[in-house]
């Protein structure tokens, strides 16, 4: 696996990855999917401009031997804690550790930094992904967040939150 860092020439490759592994019909070959609950689209150039431009923040890629772009994960630093958001795994690379293999990169980005806290907003009803997290040291806070009443985030299907997890580093 080859980390390397996105930069503006990087997002058109962003855009198709993030929206494969989330919405549509593509997303269904992987488990990380979000089609059966949110219409639209994940993310857009635009907003993925603005997190790469973000002065603290950073999208990390992954690529294989043959660089293909298979995964990426945001990230933010916010006083002593890195934001971690959309961990994107390929729907065909999925299962195969490389969301692990992301996690922890982001990980040794965040103590790299001097964050303590890794933090993270996951969709309540997402029981499986909170698992996956929670498998990886991550727990619950028990603080929620409301999900964004904005079409560039997707159309809920039904109503949606966050709950937040974090996890010491």
């Amino acid at each position: 696996m080859i980390i390397r860092k996105a930069t503006l020439k990087d997002i058109s490759q962003l855009v198709t990855l993030v929206n494969s592994a989330y919405r549509g019909n593509d997303s269904k070959k992987g488990w990380t999917t979000e089609a059966d609950l949110l219409d639209g689209i994940r993310t857009d150039a635009n907003s993925l401009e603005q997190m790469v431009n973000k002065k603290e923040a950073v999208i990390l890629q992954s690529f294989n031997e043959n660089n293909v772009l298979q995964g990426c994960v945001y990230l933010e630093k916010i006083k002593d804690k890195m934001y971690l958001g959309m961990l994107t795994v390929s729907p065909l690379e999925q299962a195969k550790g490389l969301g692990k293999q992301l996690l922890i990169e982001a990980e040794k980005y965040a103590a790299d930094q001097k964050c303590s806290i890794m933090e993270m907003t996951v969709i309540s009803v997402r029981t499986e992904l909170i698992a996956w997290y929670q498998k990886h040291g991550y727990r619950n806070t028990g603080k929620t967040k409301p999900f964004p009443n904005d079409a560039k985030f997707g159309m809920p299907r039904q109503p949606l939150e966050f709950i937040v997890m974090q996890k010491e580093i």
